[in-house]
């Protein structure tokens, strides 16, 4: 089984492209939507939230977990794989979306890159330290975007006040690098406002999604990874899991994954 988490919603964007890419196998998501948004809580509770999280999936017998969150990616990712799995779960794999993402940034061989994201992707600079390794001519501006979450996750994503915030964002993303060639909405929660997002970018920029980039690098992470691809159970089944009211999740999560779920409830460690 693959597992998936988020912190809440943003995940199954990309877990419909995953299960598009590769239907065949068995996935469980869990969304951390009592505790959300993550953007904006402190690394050590990112990393907290995160091991609760990772730990509730792994016991659920995931033998992969791919953390569908830039905030929890560039914040506790790197202790999650090098502190917690090696003691605890050294058969078991958790990848992120940040390195896929920064890979498909270079393979398109951009020139100029706006990174789209939480404050607490921002403040990382995770997508510098990734880059700089693998093409390091990039020139990269950020751009915090903390209103979108709450907005999408309070399902008024089609309200005109979103539609105001995103060209605000965006404004201001294109005041400070005129010359961008490409957009990358590094934020599983900004698909859900993609039209809004290319009403107000000119038609010469790209505008990149995450969950298609992550459905291919995880087919390509399979194919060179058969000791973890064999192992892995082939049932076609999606089970849902929610720290939130399931009754509150579904309602919401059809938005994002396209098709009605009926997710149901977990308990993970403390509520503030």
């Amino acid at each position: 089984m693959i597992g998936f988490f988020d912190s809440g919603f943003g995940g199954l964007t990309v877990l419909k492209s995953v299960v598009r890419e590769l239907p065949e196998y068995d996935y469980l998501y869990l969304g951390d939507n009592a505790r959300a948004p993550y953007g904006e809580r402190s690394p050590e509770m990112v990393y907290e939230c995160t091991i609760q999280a990772v730990d509730f999936l792994l016991k659920k017998g995931c033998l992969l977990v791919v953390v569908a969150c830039n905030t929890v990616s560039s914040g506790a990712l790197r202790r999650i794989q090098q502190e917690f799995l090696p003691g605890a779960y050294p058969d078991r794999k958790v990848l992120g979306v940040v390195r896929p993402s920064a890979e498909e940034i270079a393979d398109r061989g951009c020139r100029t890159i706006g990174i789209l994201a939480t404050e607490g992707v921002v403040r990382s600079k995770i997508y510098t330290e990734e880059l700089e390794k693998i093409s390091p001519s990039v020139e990269i501006f950020y751009q915090a975007c903390p209103l979108l979450v709450p907005i999408i996750e309070a399902g008024k994503q089609n309200e005109e006040h979103s539609d105001v915030v995103v060209s605000e964002y965006l404004g201001n993303l294109f005041a400070r690098g005129g010359k961008i060639d490409t957009i990358l909405l590094s934020c599983t929660h900004y698909p859900i406002l993609y039209d809004a997002f290319r009403r107000h970018t000119p038609p010469h920029v790209k505008i990149l999604t995450q969950g298609p980039i992550i459905a291919r690098k995880l087919r390509d992470y399979l194919d060179r990874h058969p000791e973890i691809g064999e192992r892995l159970s082939r049932g076609g089944t999606r089970s849902f899991f929610s720290t939130d009211s399931p009754e509150k999740f579904d309602r919401l999560a059809s938005v994002f994954y396209g098709e009605c779920i009926q997710s149901m409830p977990v308990t993970l460690g403390f509520s503030n």
